[in-house]
């Protein structure tokens, strides 16, 4: 059976929401994000585009490139409620999907074609549904793998359609250049210049020992994928490798309170979405932006230079799994110690990894867990472990066995789904106001109200 994958991206996807939703906003320069000094551009609308405006910028960035612009805070259960009429339609078509985002997936569409008709006619069908149903455009790239089907779509954009047989991958991928290429980051792309290197033929047409002098160990990897090789399946149930939460202050932080308060909050969060998600985890990672830049790059898409702020982190994995809030803020705070950090922070996360599925208990299904996945034989750490200061190391886990960590956690659970998030916490929440960037949650989808 030939193969054929599909990726499906929509387009400016929460801006063109907005936009859908207020006549107002249509033809205007929408951001939304970056509502905060320190805010990040979640979308931007094709107007915003023309100006240099992206995901992922800086919210200052942004409104020096188009001070004129709207910015919106954002509405992510709404966005959310979109992207399942979105993968409602994608399921008429196939049950192997993988999601990337609230706005991408892959789609294996190899079996979908005696059914429906040749991929073409597919991917005109998925857009046809998704504008009869949302009134949004989504961008359509098919190809025989993965890695093809992205750059296909992306090259579509917008409101396109693009479909590349075998015998036009290597014409399309040749001339493009080379930050195109999947895994290539600005040092990578920095370091493949300087050797000469300047689009994907380039890299497909070197020798082995040349790439390597450039990118080390990682010369073949690269050279597959300028070839356009990638056989990598469409994974329909995924197991998440990781849940986190991490937030960026207002004001550069450096005060033992609000860093405590900080990541009570994290470790909170991330338990209740683990254990919604139906899974517990061994090892939990502590992430830290120092506020000071340490130089500057270019940005890939404006030219225009960026503060690099140094990005560090740390971990400890636990004898034992958990989704224990407590647990993993002292976690947190022995990690934030260990780390001895004296000078201003601009970010803090706190997430969980290691993760299987949660050991059932007859408290009823585990939300979220994969089917069939397999159970754990491990127990839930203790719950309370005394509050220890920052700085304090954590108190030793008691035995597997005890289970008011569990018990306590699904408590707050059903507070919170019956009064609304927020409606109970422990005693110390972070005072100081924190921009987060939105994107799809482990454990955090909104009901279908």
């Amino acid at each position: 059976m030939e193969r054929w994958i599909l990726h499906a991206d929509m387009d400016a996807f929460y801006a063109s929401v907005e936009q859908r939703d207020d006549p107002r906003l249509r033809g205007k320069p929408v951001i939304v994000g970056a509502t905060s000094p320190r805010g990040v551009v979640s979308a931007a609308s094709y107007e915003a585009r023309r100006f240099g405006v992206h995901s992922a910028m800086p919210g200052f960035r942004a409104r020096q490139l188009c001070p004129h612009g709207v910015f919106l805070a954002g509405d992510m259960e709404k966005y959310s409620r979109v992207s399942r009429d979105v993968h409602r339609v994608f399921a008429e078509f196939t049950d192997v999907i993988e999601p990337l985002a609230l706005d991408e997936a892959f789609l294996d569409i190899s079996g979908s074609v005696a059914l429906f008709g040749p991929p073409l006619t597919i991917g005109r069908r998925i857009k046809e549904e998704v504008r009869a149903r949302t009134g949004l455009a989504v961008s359509v790239g098919i190809a025989p793998n993965k890695l093809v089907a992205k750059i296909a779509c992306g090259l579509s954009k917008p409101d396109g359609l693009l479909l590349v047989t075998p015998e036009e991958v290597e014409p399309l991928l040749a001339p493009l250049p080379i930050r195109k290429l999947w895994g290539v980051g600005p040092r990578t792309e920095e370091a493949l210049l300087a050797a000469g290197f300047h689009t994907f033929g380039d890299v497909a047409g070197a020798s082995l020992a040349a790439l390597h002098r450039a990118v080390g160990s990682r010369a073949e990897e690269l050279m597959r994928r300028a070839r356009g090789v990638d056989e990598r399946p469409v994974i329909g149930e995924r197991m998440p490798k990781s849940i986190g939460e991490e937030a960026t202050f207002e004001t550069d932080v450096v005060d033992a309170e609000r860093i405590s308060a900080a990541l009570t909050a994290h470790a909170e969060a991330v338990a209740r979405r683990a254990r919604r998600a139906g899974f517990v985890g061994r090892t939990v990672t502590l992430k830290i932006k120092l506020a000071r830049a340490r130089g500057s790059h270019p940005s890939r898409s404006s030219g225009l230079s960026e503060p690099d702020y140094p990005l560090l982190s740390r971990n400890k994995t636990l004898r034992d799994v958990t989704a224990d809030g407590a647990l993993l803020r002292e976690v947190a705070l022995e990690l934030w110690a260990r780390a001895g950090i004296r000078e201003p922070v601009r970010l803090l996360g706190v997430s969980l990894s290691n993760l299987q599925p949660a050991p059932s208990d007859g408290a009823g299904p585990r939300a979220g867990a994969p089917p069939g996945a397999p159970r754990s034989p491990s127990g839930q750490l203790e719950l309370f472990g005394g509050g220890a200061p920052v700085g304090a190391p954590a108190p030793a886990p008691s035995a597997p066995g005890r289970r008011s960590g569990d018990a306590l956690g699904r408590a707050l659970d059903a507070i919170e789904d019956k009064f609304g998030r927020g409606a109970v916490r422990r005693a110390v929440q972070a005072p100081a106001k924190i921009t987060q960037t939105d994107r799809r949650k482990v454990g955090e989808e909104p009901d279908e109200s």
